[in-house]
């Protein structure tokens, strides 16, 4: 069993900035994909950013340019760096991982949401 616990969420103002942190703990014999996606109330839950075992990155057209993913594979951690922030970056962003555990199995595991909210 695998374990994810996101932080860093809040409230910032337009043109403001923040990190979000996203630490995995228990059966983890590799980390595969990393990602982060987002999820308004009644909408479909949006990749925003994710980052491959060979530190390819993906970033959805809306966040180009402004957010910026990365891991701490010592850590078993992924960042979201969001800078230059907008209203419509208003959402709850969650943390995902594909993990290798010690029995081969490999399974997808979410964090468990942090609110961001962006103020114009």
């Amino acid at each position: 069993q695998v374990q994810l616990v996101e932080s860093g969420g809040g409230l910032v103002q337009a043109g403001g900035s923040l990190r979000l942190s996203c630490v995995a703990s228990g059966s983890i014999f590799r980390l595969n994909a990393m990602g982060w996606y987002r999820q308004a109330p009644r909408n479909q839950r949006e990749l925003v950013a994710t980052i491959n075992s060979g530190g390819i990155t993906n970033y959805a057209d809306s966040v180009k340019g402004r957010f910026t993913i990365s891991t701490d594979n010592a850590k078993n951690t992924v960042y979201l760096q969001m800078n230059s922030l907008k209203p419509e970056d208003t959402n709850v962003y969650y943390c995902n991982f594909g993990v290798t555990d010690y029995t081969g199995r490999s399974l997808d595991y979410w964090g468990q949401g942090t609110q961001v909210t962006v103020s114009s």
